[in-house]
Order: structure tokens, then C-alpha cells, then sequence
């Protein structure tokens, strides 16, 4: 019954809106600026000029930005306040493991329009050309379409090849196991004064993104087949708990916080580097050409089940006005597009959302002229949901867990220890 509520709830607005759009035909010239939320200040690069080219060619809409958030997690309580408050912005950007937890709050008071409809009401060889339907799945909930992918990535690991080839090994043949990863770094740390062998920056992290690279790439989950048990107390869970102590350990890791770490990178003191594939184009222009900088696939234990999970965020429109809704899904398809997913892309290094980007009238020439920024097309079939846990605690829980694995990184805690921590914790948090 409660899905069948929703369902009758969006069909309600999205009625409204095209009855609006009937009544008031001469509504689509007029102006309409969009109050338009996202996360990360560091992306204000790309959200700015797809923006300033999205009004150029649709010059009656106009995109006004607040401030961004400083991560998935503030942006996300951020919204939940805001929806209290009605004062939610008409788009907003939310992270995916977010994202349910945030349809759930809004569906409440009818504050999520979904964007399915709209979808369907586009060309059918259109919307096969741009969109596959594993992208087109990260934004449903419930089945349901609320959101498009906009930005989306996997875990990627950067190198220093003149440290990899000074340890002895060869930068064209990078590992992809953790044991032979921990290895390698030991090499580097050994090769040269103050070196660190690699950067893994969970202890820091704003969310579990990378926490869950370690379970979901050994094979593992972090819930039940019911999505409310908490599934990674298992061998899969004490190896990544042994994996975070031995980086610091065994590869001489600095638990330093991650813009730090990322600035030890850029400096040439770190070999391997484990970052989102976002900051690719701002870490390759700070290092210009003090050394050669190379991206390598993140490291599979189970090459049979192993997955990584897929990062970024989808666009929702949470406006009730029928005039901004229109207005939202143009922008949204645009910012969706291959024009814009080119400018994304460029400027940062996120996965393209979009099929039509990667091909030679947009992508192709750059990928070819900048392989490191292929990489990450090679880890899709790798990709899996990054998904919230139920009871609307995930941002709690992570911050219970980030905690723990602090602890265990710093020799506080043995591995398995806070293995059993982890596993306690979350259960009590999960709802």
C-alpha cells in the first residue's frame, strides 16, 4: 500500500504539471531560474561551465547555484533539514548511497517528483543512444525513477612510476591483488628515505565508499539478500580489517587526513595512491612534471565475484512548481548529455553517465591523447550499487565505523577485534 501511495503521489504532481503546462502554453518561453544544490566545492569547475553553456542554449532558464556542501554526507542532512523547512532547492545532486534514504523522507510531504514519466516521454531511440540501463538504475528507488546519474565512479588507484620502477618493478605492470599491492608498497617504502608505499585514506574519509571497496572487491556485502543484516562479519570483512592495519604497518602509511595525503602524493613522496577518479584532472595538473604519473585498476582479490562500488551522484528534481519541473528535466537531460558529460569528464575524471560521450565525436580524441583518464572506463563491468543502510542512520553508522577502523589502523584494536566492533555497532544502528 505504501508503494502504491508514492506511485499515486508522483503521478499526482507530474499530472499537475502537465495540466499547468496545458492551461499555460506561453509558460515554456517565459523565465525560470533554478535553485540548484550539489556537493563538493571542488567541482564547482565543471557544475559552473556546464551551466553557463546549458543557459547559452536554453537561454529562458537560468541555474543559479547555493553553496555547495562540503560532502555526500552534509549535503544530505543539509536536505533532510530543508524538507522540514520547505526550503529545499528545485535540483539537487545526492549522493547514491543517499540517495533512498533521502526519496523516502521526501516522498513523505511529495517533495521528490518522479522523473520516470518524463523519460518515457522521450523519443525511444534517443533515450537507448544516451542512456544504459545499469547507469539508468542508479537513480530508481522503490523501482522507481528519481534521479539521473550524473556523476559516477569506482575506487582508482594512482602510482608514481619512477618510485615503482626504484622498488624494482615494472609501472606497466601494476598488481591487482591486495597482497601483491602491500608488497610493492613495502618495496617503495624501503627505497628511499620518508618514501610512504601507499596512501588508502579510509581512516579519513567522509563516507564508506572506500571501506566498502575492500568487502565488495573480496567478494563480499555489506548487508544480507534482505538488506537488513549486517553481511560483512565473514573471512571477507577480517581480511580488509588486516589489509587496513598492514597498510600502515607494512607500507608505511601516514594516517594524516586525505588532503594531506593527497599533497604528500603530488609531491612525490607516496608510490601508490588510492583516490575517486573525480580528482584526476586536478592531481595530474599539480604534479605537471615532477614525476610520471600513472592509474592502474583497483586491485580484485575475487576475480570471480568481486565488484567495486560505484560512486557519485543523481539529480532530483524537488521542486513542486509544474513551470521549474519542466525547466529541471531540461537541465537534467543536458547535464546528462554528451556535451556536458565531456566537460565533466575533462575536468575531472568521473566516469562518463552517458553512452554517446565515450565515442569519437566527444571522448574518444581526449582518451586517446590522455590513457590515465581511460582507466576508469575499464572497471565498469566491475561496477555495483553503492546502497544506504535502511532505518535512515547511514551517515551515523559510517561515522560509528570510521571510528572504529581509526582505531584498528592505529594498533588500539587487533583486526579481528574490530572486526567484532564493526559487526556490533552497525547492527545496533541498523534500523
Amino acid at each position: 500500500m505504501e508503494h502504491l501511495g508514492r506511485r499515486a503521489g508522483t503521478k499526482l504532481i507530474l499530472a499537475a504539471a502537465l495540466t499547468g503546462m496545458a492551461a499555460h502554453p506561453a509558460r515554456a518561453q517565459q523565465q525560470a531560474t533554478l535553485d540548484v544544490q550539489y556537493c563538493f566545492p571542488a567541482f564547482a569547475k565543471f557544475h559552473e561551465a556546464v551551466a553557463t553553456e546549458f543557459t547559452k542554449q536554453h537561454p529562458q532558464i537560468k541555474v543559479s547555484f547555493r553553496n555547495p556542501a562540503p560532502t555526500y554526507d552534509d549535503g544530505h542532512q543539509a536536505m533532510l533539514r530543508a524538507a522540514v523547512t520547505n526550503q529545499l532547492p528545485d535540483v539537487y545532486y545526492s549522493g547514491f548511497h543517499l540517495q533512498a534514504e533521502l526519496v523516502h523522507a521526501l516522498l513523505r510531504r511529495q517533495q521528490v517528483l518522479d522523473v520516470g514519466p518524463l523519460l518515457s516521454a522521450e523519443p525511444k531511440e534517443w533515450v537507448e543512444a544516451n542512456y544504459a540501463p545499469r547507469i539508468l538504475n542508479l537513480g530508481r528507488v522503490d523501482g522507481m525513477l528519481y534521479g539521473m546519474a550524473v556523476n559516477a565512479s569506482t575506487p582508482l588507484m594512482y602510482y608514481n612510476a619512477e618510485l615503482v620502477r626504484q622498488a624494482g618493478s615494472d609501472p606497466d605492470r601494476m598488481p591487482d591483488t591486495w597482497d601483491a599491492v602491500i608488497a610493492l608498497a613495502a618495496k617503495i617504502k624501503a627505497s628511499g628515505p620518508n618514501l610512504a608505499g601507499l596512501a588508502y585514506n579510509i581512516h579519513e574519509w567522509p563516507d564508506d565508499w572506500l571501506f566498502r571497496g575492500l568487502i565488495h572487491q573480496g567478494g563480499g556485502n555489506m548487508l544480507d539478500a534482505t538488506g537488513n543484516k549486517v553481511a560483512f562479519g565473514d573471512a571477507v570483512g577480517l581480511r580488509a580489517m588486516q589489509y587496513v592495519r598492514r597498510f600502515v604497518t607494512e607500507a608505511g602509511m601516514p594516517l594524516i587526513d586525505w588532503d594531506q595525503s593527497r599533497q604528500q602524493f603530488i609531491a612525490g613522496q607516496t608510490g601508490l595512491f588510492f583516490d575517486t577518479p573525480a580528482r584526476l584532472r586536478q592531481v595530474t595538473d599539480l604534479i605537471g612534471k615532477r614525476f610520471t604519473l600513472g592509474t592502474a585498476v583497483f586491485p580484485i582479490d575475487d576475480k570471480a565475484k568481486g565488484g567495486l562500488p560505484t560512486g557519485g551522484n543523481a539529480a532530483i528534481i524537488m521542486s513542486r512548481d509544474p513551470a521549474k519541473q519542466k525547466a529541471a528535466w531540461e537541465f537534467m537531460k543536458f547535464m546528462t548529455g554528451p556535451e556536458a558529460q565531456k566537460m565533466v569528464v575533462e575536468t575531472s575524471g568521473y566516469l562518463p553517465t552517458n553512452k554517446r560521450a565515450i565515442g569519437p565525436d566527444f571522448l574518444g580524441p581526449f582518451y586517446e591523447a590522455n590513457p590515465n583518464f581511460r582507466t576508469i572506463t575499464l572497471q565498469v563491468d566491475r561496477s555495483v550499487p553503492w546502497q544506504g543502510y535502511p532505518g535512515g542512520s547511514s551517515v551515523r553508522i559510517w561515522r560509528t565505523q570510521r571510528e572504529i577502523i581509526n582505531r584498528v589502523m592505529r594498533g588500539e584494536l587487533a583486526p579481528d577485534a574490530g572486526l567484532d566492533r564493526l559487526v556490533k555497532e552497525t547492527t545496533s544502528l541498523v534500523g
